[in-house]
């Protein structure tokens, strides 16, 4: 007896009422892309969006959309057959633990590594480093949601090649798009328009190489600062998320002990030390 695929009518895969009004109350994976792209407009869309004073865009007509969604169980299904690896949870949802309003739904999770699994289905003259680039805040956040320490970026790119991509959990790009992403709330929050700004260098994948360099001079050199001075960068990180949560909503400037925190027309907050 054959089976029969059931494949999904176009205009379902738009989400329902309920869904597009639930997504207004927090910032999710594919919001992170539009906060870290540099795209003013696309930012300024998503603002009205998170409001509630523009509707979403309608996806029913969008080629490269609909197909990926339409591809995702063939990619999951490729991947595990090129790779022999599961992925498992599939669709589950999950809510950052410290901050509510940062959220996820994932597309799987790969049991034998813990890893994050992200389907992409992509044109097929995109360069490897635009696709990167271009999905680097998603997979960061979700990681960052979740706590998962890497995520496997599964491309198909056009119907020639397959390619996947192992990232790790980078703390230092996740802090500038956590900050980034609170300013980006806080001005759906208050009504500000939100300016955008150039994100950062994306972290690159991790490599199949392994080297010995114990009689690199610099390495060696590098290695004690880095031992050395490791502690401090944390306490250095956590000092800074302390000082901004202590400048409320409606101080512009605060200072003493040498140091000052500044309040951008955007909302971001920026410390330095004072002379």
């Amino acid at each position: 007896m054959t089976s029969t695929i059931e494949w999904p009518p176009l205009a379902g895969l738009r989400g329902s009422d309920a869904e597009v009004q639930a997504r207004r109350g927090f910032i999710g994976g594919s919001d992170a892309n539009i906060i870290f792209s540099g795209n003013a407009d696309r930012l300024i869309d998503l603002w009205l969006e998170k409001r509630g004073e523009k509707p979403p865009a309608d996806l029913s007509d969008r080629l490269p959309v609909l197909l990926g969604c339409w591809t995702e169980p063939f990619n999951r299904q490729w991947f595990e057959q090129v790779t022999g690896r599961r992925v498992m949870e599939t669709g589950s949802s999950h809510v950052c633990r410290v901050h509510q309003w940062r959220r996820c739904t994932l597309d799987g999770i790969i049991p034998a590594t813990g890893s994050i699994w992200e389907a992409k289905h992509t044109s097929a003259f995109a360069k490897s480093d635009e696709v990167l680039e271009r999905y680097m805040p998603q997979l960061q956040h979700n990681m960052a949601v979740t706590g998962r320490q890497q995520a496997a970026l599964s491309v198909i790119f056009g119907n020639h090649k397959f390619e996947v991509f192992e990232i790790a959990a980078d703390w230092l790009y996740q802090s500038e798009l956590l900050e980034a992403e609170q300013s980006f709330w806080d001005c759906v929050q208050r009504g500000v328009q939100p300016v955008a700004l150039a994100p950062p260098p994306a972290p690159r994948p991790i490599g199949t190489r392994e080297v010995c360099l114990e009689g690199n001079n610099a390495w060696a050199s590098a290695a004690v600062d880095w031992l050395t001075h490791r502690e401090a960068a944390k306490l250095h990180a956590a000092a800074t998320q302390s000082i901004k949560g202590l400048v409320e909503d409606d101080v512009s400037r605060a200072f003493g002990h040498r140091i000052e925190a500044k309040r951008s027309k955007a909302g971001a907050i920026t410390i330095r030390e004072l002379a």
